[in-house]
């Protein structure tokens, strides 16, 4: 896999689990801590998308 589809990959992956968090949010049979494992997670991709982009 290239780096480029790698990105294109883990921001897709970070979009979906944005949408998911706004889900969850609304939604009161999810728990605050199912939904700071997700934002956890969420940070955690955009951190490995900023390190591998290209300054």
């Amino acid at each position: 896999m290239s780096l480029t589809s790698h990105l294109e990959e883990l921001r897709r992956k970070h979009q979906t689990l944005s949408q998911e968090v706004e889900m969850a949010q609304r939604s009161p049979a999810t728990s605050d801590f199912e939904i700071a494992q997700m934002k956890k997670r969420k940070l955690m991709l955009k951190e490995e998308i900023t390190r591998l982009s290209p300054h």
